[in-house]
């Protein structure tokens, strides 16, 4: 029973991921770590190697999923996947029209959780201390980065599957996020929903190159610079705020592959001038339940995962 239980919080911590993987601006790598199965996951995606391979072509499946940590992949992937076929349209709607109670629940989310992961530095020194101001400004540096309009042929959909998956498992940084600079966010959503095969396909394995490579350097520093790359991670996640900060004003627009106008250069206003610079209602007290919630989630999530491991 214990076992079913933490499958099926593994298969919930799945869908956060992928959820917030789907919002540009926000981390699948975040819920990760803040659910403590980062690490772990990390050292999973690193156990696909040449010996996972040979197990697999001998077809000794049961040493190939011992060795893979399958018991834990397959909810968590499950999970991932449940989430982005299951609520884009959703999250696309919220963004479009709640785009502030959404931004402010991720708000609150990032927020905690890089409390709660600086929490787990057990030693701090001046280099700790250092590397989460580094991650901020790195972190708002990235969320600055003007948009590209790249061609949408196969090269440069696997690219963009490499470059994406490497910021959605790197907490703070959203791969959505980076598809949207590379021009690739509404190609690549548009193809998930109309179940395009072909730009999927080419999409996962430039997903899969990335993750292999990337989960690697990230495991090294993890393993040998603990603290000060949990510290960086913190400063990452704060530093992305700046792209999901709820009160923005439109600076310039842009043409959808749909046809619809949608903000391309945006500006961050304090909510008290948001009404005067935008015409709309600042929705201030909406904003503030929303970003609650978002902690109160991610508080609760740490408890019960907390609460399975003392069983």
């Amino acid at each position: 029973m214990k076992r079913i239980g933490e499958r099926i919080i593994l298969f919930l911590k799945g869908m956060g991921m992928g959820s917030a993987d789907i919002v540009p601006g926000v981390s699948g790598g975040s819920i990760a770590l803040v659910t403590k199965i980062y690490e772990e996951l990390l050292e999973s995606i690193n156990s696909f190697d040449l010996d996972a391979l040979k197990l697999l072509l001998q077809f000794k499946v049961i040493d190939f999923w011992k060795k893979i940590n399958g018991g834990f992949l397959l909810p968590l992937v499950l999970g991932i996947f449940t989430s982005i076929f299951a609520f884009s349209k959703g999250i696309t709607f919220l963004i479009e029209h709640f785009p502030i109670p959404l931004w402010s629940f991720f708000c609150g989310l990032i927020l905690i959780s890089a409390i709660i992961i600086l929490r787990d530095i057990k030693r701090w020194n001046l280099m700790a201390i250092l590397m989460f101001p580094l991650g901020a400004v790195l972190a708002y540096f990235v969320t600055e980065l003007p948009l590209m309009a790249l061609p949408n042929n196969i090269w440069i959909t696997f690219l963009s599957g490499a470059i994406a998956i490497c910021a959605m498992i790197l907490p703070g940084i959203s791969g959505s996020f980076l598809l949207l600079i590379l021009g690739k966010y509404e190609f690549i959503l548009m193809a998930v929903n109309d179940r395009n095969i072909l730009v999927l396909a080419v999409f996962a394995l430039g997903c899969i190159t990335g993750l292999l490579l990337f989960s690697r350097i990230i495991s090294w520093f993890l393993k040998n610079y603990h603290g000060l790359t949990l510290s960086l991670l913190s400063g990452f996640m704060i530093g992305s705020i700046n792209k999901i900060w709820p009160w923005k004003k439109v600076l310039t627009y842009r043409i959808s592959s749909s046809g619809i106008q949608k903000p391309l250069l945006t500006e961050n206003i304090l909510p008290h001038v948001y009404f005067t610079e935008t015409g709309e209602e600042p929705a201030f007290l909406i904003a503030i339940l929303a970003f609650l919630i978002g902690v109160v989630l991610v508080v609760g999530i740490e408890r019960l995962a907390q609460s399975f491991n003392k069983e």
